[in-house]
This record gives structure tokens, sequence and C-alpha cells, in this order.
């Protein structure tokens, strides 16, 4: 394993949600799989996550992921995502930009008008399809890991907000799905600092209250983000959601350090949790389009293409579709005199 101190990198969106992937500077990590790497890095290399996402190299909102080899047969190249507290197992639009990444800076070869690889996420193996014209990947299509839904209607006990009715599903990571009404949001982008301290409210309490192992995949546990969840406000989406990533840890004593970034896109992975409460209760069939609207407004559309059995849940196998965008490229290095090798966090935006 060699971490070197110059990282290169290729920033992306998709759908507004910012990725970052690592193309270079980290050649390899011991593992077998993506769950051992990722485990890997999280026990014995965390500094490369942390000065990566936090200032000044970051921000709250902001995702790496480094691309590495995979052992799997199947597998064209592997990815560990990584998130402001949280080595997630899946990441959506991590996924999108990654694919968009791989493809259009000629890391794998690109195929027009379809490409089809197979990547190697933490939680498992993503099949993908992407759309291609012109050296650009103008769609990317996922088969995601398996989501189902594990609480529906539970109630939770937050403070400050009493009682709070929510579902609770795996589509990736677990989230906390609760509906914006009951709060007076419509997630719209001015409603931002609300929707973020609320879902963090709510997200702390459901993990506490509501505590969840993956069936198959023991290291996945526990409701780690949270979604509110509302009717949509434009005519091209069947629900409107807000998705809320933790920044930091929350304090009940002290409410002004409870921390919490909007993820800028619809949400690949909260949208399969979405669809997974929603077939449970018997809302959206199989191979039914789902158009998912995020906080900007950008839409992803999803699929259920089969029913599986996930340990004792009934769930589901999602399909995502959304686009990347690349906008910058850059080598990121540490000066050994840096006073600050493992970046910062500041209280007026985290």
């Amino acid at each position: 394993m060699r971490l070197t101190n110059l990282i290169t990198a290729v920033d992306a969106h998709a759908a507004g949600e910012h990725g970052r992937v690592i193309t270079g500077g980290v050649s390899d990590v011991p593992g077998d799989t993506m769950f051992d790497k990722m485990t890997w890095l999280r026990t014995h290399a965390d500094a490369l996550r942390l000065r990566m996402l936090r200032e000044p190299r970051g921000y709250p909102a902001a995702n790496c992921n480094v691309i590495l080899p995979s052992s799997h047969p199947e597998a064209d190249a592997g990815f560990v995502i990584m998130e402001q507290v949280e080595y997630p197992g899946m990441s959506g639009t991590n996924t999108i930009c990654v694919v968009t990444v791989l493809l259009e800076t000629g890391l794998l070869p690109m195929q027009e008008p379809v490409t089809h690889l197979t990547l190697e996420a933490p939680a498992g193996l993503i099949r993908v399809r992407a759309d291609c014209a012109n050296g650009k990947v103008t769609r990317v299509t996922f088969r995601n890991v398996a989501s189902f839904a594990t609480h529906l209607d539970a109630k939770v006990e937050v403070p400050q907000l009493g009682t709070v009715t929510v579902d609770v599903a795996y589509g990736g990571m677990f989230y906390v799905i609760a509906d914006a009404t009951q709060f007076g949001l419509r997630l719209t982008p001015d409603e931002g600092r609300d929707v973020a301290r609320i879902g963090e409210m709510i997200k702390a309490a459901t993990r506490e209250q509501l505590p969840v192992v993956h069936p198959e995949q023991p290291g996945f546990e526990g409701v780690t983000i949270a979604q509110l969840s509302g009717p949509p406000l434009r005519d091209d989406a069947d629900w409107q959601n807000a998705v809320v990533v933790s920044t930091g840890t929350l304090d009940w004593d002290r409410p002004s350090t409870w921390t919490g970034a909007l993820d800028r896109s619809p949400c690949g992975t909260g949208t399969s949790a979405k669809m997974a409460t929603l077939h449970a209760r018997g809302r959206l069939g199989l191979h039914q389009e789902f158009r998912h609207a995020g906080i900007l407004g950008t839409v992803f559309t999803g699929r259920l293409e089969e029913e599986v059995q996930v340990g004792q849940y009934r769930g589901v196998v999602p399909t995502i579709s959304g686009q990347g965008w690349i906008t910058g490229m850059a080598t990121y290095c540490l000066d050994p005199t840096d006073p600050f090798p493992e970046g910062f966090t500041v209280g007026d935006i985290w």
C-alpha cells in the first residue's frame, strides 16, 4: 500500500451533488473486497478522507471517491465512497460521478452509443449502462443493491419536535424518511436551514430508538442519513425529497452544534429507499417509472426491476438513472509543515 502526498482527482457533480474522484496517488489498499478496503481505510488511513473533505480542500456538502483495483472477476474497477462522517456502502450520485470520470477521461474505454460496465462498491457489484455520445456520458443507469423497508409508520420521540412518524429503509445506506408536510415544509432551497436541522434531529432520535442491521451484511448498521419527503413541486416529478447528510455529531444540550448539509441531488440511494417503502405499501409496482426531484429541482428516474428476499425482509432491486458532469481537475498536496494536515471545520458553515 502506498499513500503519497500528491493526490490527483477529478471533480464532478451528479444532478448538482459534488463528487470528487481520486484517480491517482492511492495505488491500492489491503483487502480482498471493496468492503475490506473500505474498512482498512476507515481504520488505518482516515486522514485521507478528512484531508479531502474538510476545509481548505473540501466543504460540508463534498463527497470523495477512491478508484481502486478490484479482484472480483466480473468488475471493471472498484471504488470506495467517503463522506463527511462515514464510509457508505453505496451512493448513487457518487456512482454516477465515478462512471462519468472513468469513461470521459479514458480510464476505461468508452463505447458509443452504450457502454456496459460493472463496478464493485463496498455494498456489492453495481451493473452500469452508460449512454454516450461524442465523448460525453449523457446518462448513467445503474442497478443498485437490494433495497428494503424495515419500519413503516413507526413513531419516534424527538426532543423539541415531539412524536414523529417515520419509515426506515435501506437503499445502500439506512435512511429515516419522514413526511415534510408534518413540519410545514415544501422542500425548497430557501428552507435549507430548517430542513437540515429537522433532518438531523430525526436521524439522531431514530438511530437511538429504531436500531437496524443489514441481515446479510452486518457491517452496515444504524440509520445514518435522513430524508424529508413531500409532494412534487414540478410536473415532471412524482415526489419531492431533501436528504440531509450529517457533517458533525449531535449534542442535545447544544442545539447550535447540530450540523448537516443537504444532498444537492435527488439522491440515488435515497430514491431506492423511498421506492422500497412505496412498494411495501403497494403504491409502486415493478417496472414503473418513479421520477424523484431533489432540492434543486433536478430529477433522478428510478425503476423497480424485481422482488427479492433480504433476510427477513421483502426487498426490491432498483435501477436509478441520472447524469453527471466533470467540473475540474486538480492535484492536491500536503506540505509537511501544513498545520492542518487533516483539514478543519468552523462553526459558521459546518
